[in-house]
């Protein structure tokens, strides 16, 4: 695994941990820790995509820098 990349496995596993409360969740039939789960979901994409984005940007402009 290349430095840096580390974040990403993290970020992965804590997306597929969010993934798996929606279904227990909802298999315990709890409205509240099922939102919980979905918007936990949203926020760990979200924050993975950003933080591929930024590694990707910086990526670049070390490129075009060389």
């Amino acid at each position: 695994m290349k430095n840096g990349n580390g974040i990403f496995v993290i970020y992965a596993f804590a997306a597929v941990i969010a993934m798996t409360g929606v279904g227990i969740a909802v298999g315990e039939r709890s409205v509240v820790g099922t939102l919980f789960s979905i918007a936990m979901v949203i926020v760990v994409f979200g924050l993975g995509f950003t933080a591929k984005k930024k590694h990707r940007e910086a990526r670049e402009i070390k490129n075009a820098e060389q």
